[in-house]
């Protein structure tokens, strides 16, 4: 593999740069940097069984809020834990290629291609096109990225925004006068910010990175000082002052996502929460049955590995810096946060893991200097970590799934038959997957002191109408002899105590959830 030397500051190539279509251009760029191959391979990985796990709930919330027309979706997603923009898009998309599965899902499976093919480029901006062809391969293979690509859900969209923006910052540190730069990142960060939440915490990190890089001995950049740089940032928060008043609307009623269990449902973080987060980016799973020796082993060689990183790099505006803050300081500050309220999440934070292996990248590249031996073990040590983490994502049984569940029902319909499931999450997968002219309704039951189980119009409860939701399974019609109850598998059950004279005769699980058909007795009309 042909290493050339890292990029100096004023550097400027561009695969836009030559003459000709900007299509051709691109792709002469990605031949000769060896990103087809590895493009290949991220589309293989989160293609593999892409429809093989059912819709769970914060997909089919996705869905329902994709349903509502372009204002709907703006007035709906106020008063949900997002922004709207991902959900704008997915509406978009739906109209193109319509709502099955494969067509639903391929809208995260492209942005996280993307963001593999924006991840080459920014590592080749900083270092060399050895590291950046590593790079490459560990991110088509990070397990968190893989998993996020193959939901119905706004993170792999927001992890291609944001390195977009990251790559854009980058090219405006080498020409700054080259305001065009500045603008593409206004808009990228723009785009992020009505993505998701999270992305404040993208812009913090370049924030200080530029603030290190002032300080730092010797050659100082002084772009933080630029008038140009505020202005841009000036602009990210003009184009997003429309949704400033749902963002702080939605900041003074947080008491009820809690309350809905849209926020705050996390468990408490513990030390071990932050290398768990580590272990789960790579082989999703947290790693705390592991012996305790073995579960810091890999936390501490992804530190170690990133102050080499850190610590050789010779470059004038130490990318690998930018790289460490845009990974640590979000994880850093979600942990510090967790410990008041939880929201130490793998999916909030996957785009900012795509920042580990790029770093890990960096350090293989230094290494293989001077130790090829050693940086060709890690190499291998690191993908085989991930392959783990692949082979967990893939680790799919099609047949224990919540659509066969729901399929049988379908089938096993007769008109007048009355649907109730038991949970909010249950709703929203069946929801999809419901192929009959049946309403589904939500068993929202007093509790024992009177109070009420309705979701208030906070987070998932603004998706769904006063209509849906069942109070007393004696309120269901009396004309309805036959009720399907969908509850929780190996859970205490929800729907206890039953009206008299209720009778199961037909019970099918799946997925975690069961389907229970009862028959009733026939109510005699009234006056008879």
């Amino acid at each position: 593999m042909e290493a050339r030397r890292e990029t100096p500051l004023g550097d400027t190539q561009d695969p836009f740069a030559a003459p000709g279509a900007p299509l051709r251009r691109l792709l002469r760029w990605a031949r000769r940097h060896g990103l087809i191959p590895i493009l290949l391979l991220a589309t293989l990985v989160r293609f593999y069984d892409l429809t093989a796990a059912a819709i769970w709930g914060d997909e089919g919330s996705s869905l329902l809020l994709a349903n509502y027309s372009l204002g709907g979706i703006w007035n709906h997603a106020a008063f949900d834990v997002h922004p709207p923009l991902y959900f704008m898009l997915l509406h978009a998309w739906i109209g193109l290629f319509g709502d099955g599965i494969f067509a639903i899902r391929c809208l995260s499976a492209v942005a996280g291609i993307g963001a593999v093919g924006v991840g080459v480029w920014l590592v080749d901006r900083l270092a060399t096109r050895r590291a950046a062809m590593i790079a490459g391969v560990l991110l088509a293979l990070l397990p968190t990225a893989v998993r996020y690509s193959q939901e119905v859900r706004m993170y792999s969209l927001l992890g291609l925004l944001l390195l977009a923006g990251t790559l854009a910052l980058v090219y405006w540190l080498r020409k700054p006068q080259r305001t065009r730069y500045l603008v593409i990142y206004a808009l990228l960060m723009s785009a992020a910010f009505y993505t998701h939440y999270f992305a404040v915490l993208a812009a913090l990190s370049h924030w200080l990175y530029l603030g290190l890089v002032r300080l730092q001995p010797g050659y100082r950049l002084r772009h933080i000082q630029r008038p140009d740089w505020w202005l841009a940032n000036l602009g990210i928060v003009v184009l997003y002052l429309p949704w400033l008043p749902n963002l702080l609307n939605l900041l003074q009623h947080i008491e009820q996502l809690k309350v809905g269990g849209d926020v705050g449902w996390e468990d408490p973080v513990t030390l071990a929460s932050l290398p768990g987060m580590i272990w789960t980016w790579l082989i999703q799973d947290d790693g705390e049955h592991l012996p305790w020796l073995v579960f810091a082993s890999v936390p501490l060689a992804m530190l170690g590995l990133t102050w080499i990183a850190v610590a050789r790099d010779r470059s004038v505006n130490r990318g690998s810096v930018l790289l460490a803050l845009y990974t640590g300081v979000p994880l850093l500050l979600v942990f510090a946060v967790s410990l008041i309220t939880p929201v130490f999440i793998e999916r909030y934070l996957t785009a900012y893991a795509l920042g580990l292996p790029m770093l890990v990248a960096l350090a293989i590249d230094r290494l293989y200097r001077r130790a090829r031996m050693v940086a060709v073990a890690v190499l291998l040590a690191v993908a085989a970590v991930e392959m783990v983490g692949v082979n967990t994502n893939a680790t799919v049984d099609p047949e224990d799934q919540f659509n066969r569940m729901v399929n049988y029902v379908n089938q096993h319909f007769v008109s007048g038959d009355q649907i109730v499931t038991s949970d909010m999450l249950w709703y929203l997968s069946y929801v999809y997957y419901n192929r009959t002219d049946a309403p589904v309704r939500l068993y929202t039951p007093a509790t024992a002191d009177g109070r009420s189980t309705r979701p208030n119009e906070y987070g998932f409860g603004t998706l769904v109408s006063a209509d849906v939701y069942l109070d007393r399974l004696a309120d269901l019609p009396g004309n309805s002899q036959r009720i399907w109850l969908i509850g929780t598998l190996d859970e205490p059950d929800e729907f206890a105590p039953l009206p008299g004279g209720w009778q199961r005769t037909s019970d099918v699980h799946a997925g975690g959830a069961y389907a229970r058909l009862y028959l009733r007795p026939q109510v005699e009309e009234a006056g008879r």
